[in-house]
């Protein structure tokens, strides 16, 4: 809870892969609120009106699971919404000709992340930001398993890291009004 309001705060592409590992969190404690308290919260030791706060805010997380259906795998909608809203800047700033790098970053990614895309499975085929970020999701998870990255890996996330890194920078612009203003002709 703590860490998730800072990093929405701060950087919107890391609360959202902070938020993808908290679904697999709550899942791997069984969508168990008890378990979570003795998992998860007991183990940040903060005071009492703190830890109650983090229960409340897992045990909500957990209900949503449940009513989106998304106990066993997928995302809560609060996280595809994010997406959504990325995915919206995403066109704009395509569109503007105020934003030129950040097409130019965008055009370096996409090889990868079309390469990432063909190996997707059948019928598992998601939108290129969503790619992105299961890419940096899936070599998170690695990473922390201890396991290898290999060298095209590792370059294929520099990219588009790179690029999901700017367009969480002008998302926080944007959030804040700096972005577009009246005068930009975008749709």
């Amino acid at each position: 809870m703590l860490i998730a309001q800072a990093k929405r705060k701060e950087n919107i592409a890391e609360y959202l892969l902070y938020m993808w590992q908290v679904e697999d969190l709550i899942r791997a404690n069984h969508c168990d609120i008890d378990e979570l308290q003795r998992n998860v919260i007991d183990r940040f030791q903060a005071d009492d009106e703190t830890s109650h706060q983090m229960r409340e805010w897992y045990d909500s997380l957990i209900k949503m699971m449940e009513l989106e259906h998304v106990k066993e795998s997928g995302h809560l909608q609060i996280n595809k919404n994010v997406l959504i809203r990325l995915n919206d800047l995403h066109r704009l700033l395509l569109q503007s000709p105020k934003y030129p790098e950040y097409g130019a970053q965008y055009y370096q990614a996409l090889p990868f992340i079309v390469e990432l895309r063909a190996k997707a499975p059948q019928g598992k085929q998601v939108d290129e930001l969503e790619t992105c970020f299961q890419a940096l999701y899936g070599v998170l998870l690695l990473k922390l398993q201890g396991k290898e990255v290999s060298k095209e890996t590792e370059k294929a996330i520099g990219h588009i890291s790179y690029f999901i890194g700017m367009l969480a920078a002008y998302f926080k612009k944007d959030e804040a009004g700096e972005l577009f203003d009246e005068n930009d002709n975008i749709n």
